[in-house]
């Protein structure tokens, strides 16, 4: 019988030290049988001059443990809350007749994993350079490189399934252009270029420390007639790729929405694999004003089992906008007893009014 890709995420926590002794020791703890598809850097860089340091440390470091079959790398300037340094591991479990292809474009690297049920595309980090470029140039140069890699790779834009938006400042300000309305006017012109059959990916539109603008995505071609794609919508709020302008800043003079879905689910056969973009405290199109975290993530739950239904949740990943709120957010979350891996970083939200986001996965075969 044919599957997805048999896919997992671990997460791994260094001890304080020396950035190059964390990454080290960080890397040393991946499994020896481990296939590593995507290595994701969470870390507190003090300046962009550390940041593009740092990052050119991780290549080098990462391409000496892995050689040609190097994973794709992203680093992210969002201090974790509970480690120094914390690397998410996507990796999978090959099955028989799957291979994988390694690649670059530029200093990204990506991963092709192939099986009869389709092709896979992973890939690092896609940024713009130098990093005090506006934030609109350097959206254009990040979605310029992914396309040339969708291009050399044979995947169509519109293939794309899940998408992160690391955006330096979100919701700061450069005159009167918003970084993030900035970024979702490059978005909408770029993903104008084609039609979106199955609905346009879903996606993590969230803030960064520092980094200027990266992406990072997941797509997936699929072959076989019962695999497809399909766009997941709550009926409690109203798709972002819908607001109205009420709810919209401005940049450029332009407001266009943020073109995701709330969730993307590959389903093959009884096997459903769902993407569960950045989540918050929205109903309808409004965010839950004067609300403390309780009830922000109360809300922000439900919009999530509302989203995955019975499929239970393997992965969830949380953005709070203030780390004194770390403990309490923990403590809530155990109320779900859950028993994924969660992680916790410190980051920016879209909007300034909410205080948590989260984003996971979910995964369940019937």
């Amino acid at each position: 019988m044919s599957q997805l890709p048999h896919c997992y995420i671990e997460v791994l926590r260094a001890p304080s030290g020396d950035f190059a002794e964390m990454v080290e020791r960080l890397l040393a703890q991946i499994p020896a049988a481990a296939t590593p598809l995507r290595l994701t850097f969470f870390g507190r860089p003090s300046s962009n001059v550390m940041y593009a340091e740092r990052w050119q440390l991780l290549r080098q470091r990462v391409a000496a443990r892995f050689g040609e079959a190097m994973p794709a790398l992203s680093y992210v300037a969002q201090p974790p809350l509970d480690a120094p340094l914390l690397m998410e591991l996507y990796g999978c479990r090959l099955r028989e007749g799957e291979r994988l292809t390694y690649g670059e474009t530029g200093e990204t690297s990506y991963v092709v994993l192939r099986s009869d049920v389709g092709r896979f595309l992973f890939t690092g980090d896609f940024r713009g350079n130098p990093l005090d470029l506006s934030i609109a140039r350097q959206a254009e140069q990040a979605f310029q490189q992914l396309e040339e890699t969708l291009r050399v790779t044979g995947f169509p834009l519109h293939s794309i399934v899940r998408q992160w938006n690391y955006i330096e400042g979100i919701t700061a300000f450069a005159g009167d252009n918003q970084h993030y309305q900035a970024f979702n006017n490059v978005r909408s012109a770029h993903y104008a270029q084609t039609q979106w059959p199955t609905g346009y990916p879903a996606a993590t539109g969230i803030g960064t420390h520092l980094g200027g603008v990266s992406i990072a995505v997941d797509a997936a071609v699929l072959n076989l007639s019962d695999a497809f794609i399909t766009p997941i919508d709550n009926r409690l709020q109203v798709a972002a790729h819908a607001y109205s302008e009420e709810v919209l800043e401005v940049a450029n003079q332009q407001k266009t929405t943020p073109k995701f879905e709330r969730a993307k689910c590959l389903t093959c056969g009884k096997e459903r694999l769902i993407y569960v973009s950045g989540t918050a405290a929205i109903r309808g199109e409004e965010s839950l004003k004067q609300e403390g975290l309780a009830r922000q993530l109360a809300v922000t739950m439900e919009n999530i089992q509302e989203l995955i239904g019975s499929v239970p949740l393997s992965y969830l990943r949380v953005y709070l906008k203030c780390p004194a709120d770390y403990a309490e957010a923990a403590r809530l979350l155990t109320n779900y007893a859950l028993a994924i891996p969660i992680t916790f970083m410190w980051a920016d939200v879209c909007r300034e009014e909410l205080l948590i986001e989260i984003e996971g996965l979910a995964k369940a075969i019937e």
